[in-house]
């Protein structure tokens, strides 16, 4: 049997969500000296490395990846068994992955109950688009992800979380603000100010309007919906966004949201977990914090 112990198991956990021995020891109270020896050992006892080391940073390897899993139960198990109940107050580390618009407009919704009611569990939330955040669950660099769009994989349960609607939006001084009714071929031949291909927001529009505007004419492709709504407020295009991201500039009479009746824009956002990650006392909390119901 292998003489492997749950510290050694905890170390690695650390380090591939924290990406470095430092910030892993730093999380775990521990000296950088400590943890890279914890590290060595756990490879040593497995005959095998489990980062690539690419100077300074590790990623996991494919014996990281498949131990990952397993190891963070472990992990959990154990520290629920410390709690002496598997519903004891949640703690350790949780990673949180956000598509763009989540991250920067609806965070608190996302996070807000969870940090109040798990005030002893370090969370940290990464932003990126959807597909990088479902990348980030696949590789179990992250725990959960909440994206926008309807991507999907067959290692990742998708869990529905709430709604959310596209608008197509435009300066109040463009001509098409005055228009009380319009038409598809209203938007035919304007200048597009879009997200990045990986988008979610990218593709959802996409999906939507091909068949109906015909080939789109892209002025600008912009890696932030802020960067975009100001593009839009300058006079440089029209956009299709989130209602999160522009109900304040139309509130303030800075943009004006199109009806669009002949565009589908309406959307889920979701929480993706990987298959294989277990849903300790940590996850389990964040999900209900989400609304989702105890399995």
């Amino acid at each position: 049997m292998l003489a492997i112990s749950p510290r050694q198991l905890e170390v690695f956990s650390a380090i591939a969500s924290a990406g470095s021995v430092r910030a892993a020891a730093d999380q775990l109270g521990l000296t950088q000296p400590a943890a890279s020896m914890a590290l060595a050992e756990l490879e040593r006892l497995l005959g095998a490395p489990l980062f690539d080391r690419q100077q300074r940073r590790l990623r996991l390897n494919a014996h990281g990846r498949e131990l990952l899993p397993r190891a963070r139960e472990i992990v959990e198990r154990m520290r629920e068994l410390g709690g002496r109940a598997a519903d004891a107050e949640p703690r350790g580390m949780l990673a949180v992955g956000a598509s763009n618009t989540i991250g920067n407009y609806l965070v608190g919704e996302l996070l807000g109950g969870f940090v109040a009611a798990c005030p002893a569990v370090k969370l940290s939330l990464r932003v990126a688009n959807s597909a990088e955040i479902l990348a980030g669950v696949l590789d179990f660099s992250l725990d959960i992800g909440c994206i926008e769009g309807p991507l999907e994989h067959a290692d990742v349960e998708r869990i529905a979380w709430r709604r959310d609607e596209l608008k197509v939006c435009v300066r109040t001084d463009h001509p098409l603000a005055r228009r009380r009714r319009l038409r598809a071929a209203d938007l035919v031949g304007q200048r597009w100010i879009l997200r990045e291909s990986g988008s979610a927001t990218r593709s959802i529009f996409e999906d939507a309007s091909r068949g109906v505007l015909g080939p789109l004419d892209v002025a600008l492709e912009l890696g932030q919906s802020e960067a975009i709504k100001q593009a839009v407020i300058a006079g440089l295009g029209i956009a299709c966004l989130p209602g999160a991201a522009i109900d304040e500039a139309i509130a303030a009479g800075r943009l004006v949201a199109l009806r669009t009746p002949f565009l589908v824009l309406e959307r889920t956002l979701a929480l993706i977990v990987h298959r294989a990650r277990w849903r300790g006392a940590t996850l389990r909390a964040f999900l209900e914090s989400c609304g989702v119901p105890r399995a």
